[in-house]
């Protein structure tokens, strides 16, 4: 795997982009920070964007599937570049709707790209070695957004705002240029898919697939630590009075996510896929449970970083199975629906967290979410032995 260009090409790619990124990530927060002062504006705003991709995402399939994925990386990587000079005029004019634009333009070329990508990396190695491949993606990702995030973290106090959309403007140009040298052979794939339509086409694969439903819905349980990670961290450092043990658990559960993305391909060699997703969806909801005992600051440490390892192998996991399992001609819709429920549940985990934060607390908080977890779990385990699909499949 290692001897193919195309992997380095998207791994390379998915950390220069995952760069560009994070600093223009950073540049938004200092500059809703000068010009926002209210929070919940400034939340409005993030979701605005958020919701852009979320109408977007039907068409973004749709049009997936019926191109080549390549042209479609390609256009919606440029689409990247072009709104970074937005947000220039945005600065230029001290223009908060400018910046809305920005970050709806942003979206919608993410909507395009995200999906365009997971359909391709089947085509780019064997079936043995996607479960390796998508920890490995997942790592590019997780180190462009630890150094993406605390080099433009540090380069903000130092440098004007301007130029972290430099930077991402830069890297985003990179990512046009590398891109054009992937090559896959996906035209056979596209004459089939035409004519495609729309969601619609991807909901008869749920009911004739039954391990793709339950990976679909499994995916529940890590976003309810995922969606509530930023509150529940400042919750931690609110609750013993110390900012310092933020840091700590932002680096304990990187430092676990990218162990886990590597370990995965060991422990993809010794257990099934269907064992391992089940299995880890029970260890993350045991996690969930441990936020009972939040008071003790050693246990966050621990419950962070492992819950970073259980995710690191979880999420190229269920990719792999969505991989092998819909048919190659569905995954545009496939992946864009996906994102589509992701960035949905999100923002509803997000919602629902604050408020069970300021009823109950975070003690009672993790304690509901990780018995839900552990139940949803359970329950569709159930569900796929009444449907006479064998839990322990490949």
């Amino acid at each position: 795997m290692w001897r193919n260009r195309n992997v380095w090409i998207v791994l390379i790619g998915e950390f220069v982009v995952g760069l560009g990124l994070w600093a223009g990530i950073i540049g938004n927060l200092a500059f809703m920070t000068e010009f926002v002062p209210s929070d919940f504006y400034k939340s409005v705003i993030l979701a605005i964007g958020m919701l852009a991709g979320v109408l977007v995402a039907p068409l973004a399939g749709k049009i997936i599937d019926a191109s080549s994925k390549k042209k479609v990386l390609i256009a919606s990587s440029i689409a990247r570049v072009v709104t970074v000079f937005i947000m220039f005029a945005a600065i230029a004019f001290d223009s908060v709707l400018l910046m809305v634009v920005f970050l709806v333009a942003l979206q919608i070329a993410a909507t395009f790209f995200m999906p365009a990508l997971q359909s391709i990396i089947p085509k780019i190695v064997d079936k043995k070695d996607l479960l390796t491949l998508n920890g490995w993606h997942m790592n590019a990702r997780t180190l462009s957004r630890i150094i993406g995030a605390a080099a433009a973290g540090l380069f903000v106090a130092y440098a004007d705002l301007i130029w972290l959309y430099v930077i991402s403007l830069i890297m985003y140009i990179a990512m046009v240029f590398v891109l054009f040298s992937l090559k896959v052979d996906e035209e056979r794939s596209t004459a089939k898919t035409k004519d495609s339509g729309s969601f619609k086409e991807v909901l008869p694969i749920l009911k004739r697939y039954p391990v793709v439903l339950v990976t679909l819905v499994l995916i529940v349980v890590p976003i309810l630590f995922l969606g509530s990670f930023n509150l529940m961290i400042m919750k931690i450092s609110q609750m013993h009075d110390s900012t310092s043990i933020s840091g700590l658990l932002y680096t304990a559960e990187g430092i676990g996510f990218m162990v886990g993305a590597i370990a995965v391909k060991y422990v993809g060699m010794k257990l099934r896929t269907g064992t391992m997703m089940f299995g880890l969806a029970l260890f993350i909801g045991f996690l969930q449970s441990l936020l009972y005992f939040s008071t003790i600051e050693m246990m966050n440490l621990v419950v962070f970083g492992m819950f970073g390892f259980a995710v690191g192998c979880f999420f190229p996991t269920t990719m792999t199975i969505f991989q092998k399992e819909v048919p190659g001609e569905f995954h545009g819709r496939f992946f864009a629906f996906r994102n589509m429920i992701d960035q949905t549940l999100f923002q509803v985990v997000l919602l629902s967290t604050g408020a069970l934060l300021d009823w109950f607390g975070l003690p009672i908080t993790g304690l509901v979410f990780g018995l839900f977890s552990l139940s949803l779990t359970t329950i569709f385990m159930m569900y796929l032995k009444m449907k006479k699909y064998p839990i322990a499949f490949e």
